[in-house]
This record gives structure tokens, C-alpha cells and sequence, in this order.
């Protein structure tokens, strides 16, 4: 797809910030922690054992979906389905999405309960010189149908390729937002906006550390008002932006973003899995991961669930994370290969 003379145009102005800045601070470890914690939630099917678990949805009815990546860290020639549709209760009741991804990565569930997985494609074997890297967006209904498919399993910095799409979220009209890139390796660190049916609107970003700019902008969400909240990664904040992709905030005080959560009454939920010296690219040793929960509205953090290897060199935590109706929260964890459930505790 090219780009014509009135969409660069749009693409140009929203690159262009705004001045005004939000409340920001440091990231806090010693906040509440108000929840009781199970891991393994969840019935998997007979013989099977969770890989790298990537994402976690809720969706209408109790459903809750999770993300894993078939067999350890990869679907590449696995046989076991990547995406497991679980009741309220853990109760499996659907298991679909074999042969369709090769790095399952982020997901959301839009208005109509539908939904949407990215895949990085083989971002890994591509930077060890092994095939093409590419990546797609994938649209299932509540039983598992393919309904609309973007991307290619190839690599690309134009509108009709994804180069490691890292999430997807959909607006109530119906329009969604797409991030890219993955690290090691992603070129076009941007957001991209496309229409319902899939056609191009526009998009913002490029590598940086500046207002707009990205370092992997690992995942995305929407608060009641419509503004898009990016878990900018590497360069551990979070930038807010308007539906058209202007430049409203950025916050620091929910560590080092890996995934995202609004609920409906705009209570903001940030999955920090990689705070410390690990890897050598920018982690502030002084954070401790978890998932910090506070205000979409006024960028407050109230409560902090702490990773249950906190101190361990490599990352371990939760990088995606939802929400159920009953306020149950749920951490997909890459490292350690789990789903965690944090309920809630009586209050004395």
C-alpha cells in the first residue's frame, strides 16, 4: 500500500508533540499489595504444558483467553494450539489458532467480543540470519473462525507488511492501532491506525527517546476518553497520545512497561517484567518488577504486585496482563512459562 500526498501529511503532523506533560515520578516498590496469588490457573488440555505465555484477555461472558507459544518459546512446526478460551472458573472450552503463528505476541478483545493475536513472525531465526521475519495481525470470532487476516509472513516497512507487530487494539468505532517493533532488531518502532476493514489511516514514530518516538513499544491500550496509552519499553515510560496520535504525556511511575490494562473504570495495570541490569538496554536496577496498578486518569499508582522472583538477574515476571469483570488479575509469564491469577483479598 502506498502512501498518498494527504495521508503523509496526516502522518507528518503526528509526529509533531505537544508541550504539555502529565504527572510523572519514579516508580515506587513499596506500595500495598493487595491480592493473593495462584499460578498455573487454568485446565490445559490432556498432555500439554504451558510454554512462554504471552498474553491474557478477557472477554464477555467470564471468558478469559490466553496466548502461549505452543511448545517453550515457539509455534514454528508445533502441533499444539496457541490459543486456549477458558471460563470463569479455569474450565477449558476451546483450544483453535494450530499452524496459524509462528511467535504469537500480543491480543486484545474489541467491543464486539472478537479476537485479534498479533505474531511477530520469526523475529528470532531472522536475526540469526534464518528466514524471513515478517509478522500478521489475525481477527478470530468467539469460536475460533478466521475473520480477517493482516500482514505477511515476510519483512516490510510499508503499510501492507507488519515488521514484528507487538499488540493491537481496537476503538468502539471499530478502527484499531497497531506497534511495532520487537527488540533485538525491529526498524520501524511506529504506531499505525487502520480503519475497520483493515484500509491504512496513518501512522506516527520512529526510533527515539523523544516525545512520539519509540524504543519497542511493546503494548498498547485505550482509556474511556479514547487516548492511547503505549508501553514504550526500552525507554521505561509510558506515552499517552489523542485518537489522531498527538502527544499528551508520558509517565515513568509504572516502571518499565511490558503490557497494559485499562478496565472500565479507568484503572490502569502495567506489567513490569524486565526492571533491572539484565540485558543492557536501559533498565534502572533501582525498580522492582511486578505490575503496578493505579489511576488512566490521574497517573497515580496505589497498589503493586511484586513479582515473585523480583531479584532474580534474568527477567521473570509477567509481560502481559488483564482484567476480568471481577477484578481478578492475570499475568502471562514468558520467563518462568505460567499464567499467575491475583484475587483480590478481603478487606479486614
Amino acid at each position: 500500500m502506498r502512501l498518498g500526498s494527504g495521508l503523509l501529511a496526516f502522518a507528518a503532523t503526528m509526529l509533531l508533540p505537544a508541550v504539555a506533560v502529565a504527572r510523572d515520578a519514579a516508580p515506587r516498590n513499596d506500595l500495598p499489595q493487595p491480592y493473593e496469588t495462584t499460578r498455573d490457573w487454568g485446565t490445559l488440555p490432556a498432555g500439554m504444558k504451558w510454554a512462554a505465555v504471552t498474553a491474557v484477555e478477557s472477554a464477555p461472558g467470564g471468558v478469559i483467553y490466553v496466548i502461549h507459544r505452543c511448545f517453550e518459546n515457539s509455534c514454528i512446526d508445533r502441533p499444539e494450539p496457541p490459543i486456549l478460551k477458558f471460563d470463569a472458573q479455569g474450565r477449558l472450552l476451546k483450544a483453535f489458532g494450530q499452524g496459524l503463528f509462528r511467535f504469537p505476541h500480543g491480543a486484545t478483545v474489541d467491543p464486539q467480543g472478537n479476537l485479534w493475536v498479533t505474531d511477530l513472525g520469526s523475529v528470532f531465526l531472522a536475526e540469526r540470519g534464518s528466514g524471513d521475519n515478517g509478522g500478521k495481525i489475525v481477527k478470530f470470532d468467539p469460536d475460533g473462525k478466521v475473520l480477517m487476516t493482516l500482514g505477511h509472513d515476510a519483512l516490510g516497512s510499508a503499510t501492507d507488511f507488519l515488521d514484528q507487530p507487538n499488540d493491537v487494539v481496537v476503538t468502539r468505532k471499530g478502527d484499531f492501532f497497531v506497534s511495532e517493533s520487537h527488540s533485538p532488531g525491529g526498524k520501524n518502532n511506529r504506531v499505525l491506525k487502520f480503519s475497520k476493514d483493515g484500509k491504512f489511516i496513518g501512522q506516527w514514530g520512529r526510533k527515539g527517546s523523544g516525545p512520539g518516538e519509540f524504543s519497542e513499544p511493546h503494548s498498547l491500550a485505550l482509556d474511556s476518553r479514547g487516548r492511547l496509552f503505549v508501553a514504550d519499553r526500552e525507554n521505561n515510560r509510558i506515552q499517552i497520545f489523542s485518537p489522531d496520535g498527538k502527544f499528551l504525556a508520558q509517565w515513568h511511575q509504572f516502571g518499565r512497561p511490558s503490557g497494559i490494562y485499562i478496565d472500565g473504570k479507568d484503572r490502569l495495570y502495567v506489567a513490569d517484567s524486565e526492571s533491572s541490569p539484565v540485558e543492557g538496554r536501559n533498565q534502572d536496577a533501582r525498580i522492582r518488577r511486578g505490575i503496578r496498578i493505579g489511576s488512566a486518569r490521574t497517573g497515580r499508582v496505589d497498589a503493586f504486585i511484586e513479582d515473585a522472583e523480583a531479584a532474580e538477574p534474568r527477567h521473570s515476571g509477567a509481560e502481559g496482563v488483564g482484567v476480568d469483570d471481577q477484578g481478578n488479575v492475570y499475568g502471562a509469564v514468558v520467563g518462568r512459562r505460567m499464567l499467575e491469577r491475583h484475587v483480590k483479598r478481603p478487606k479486614p
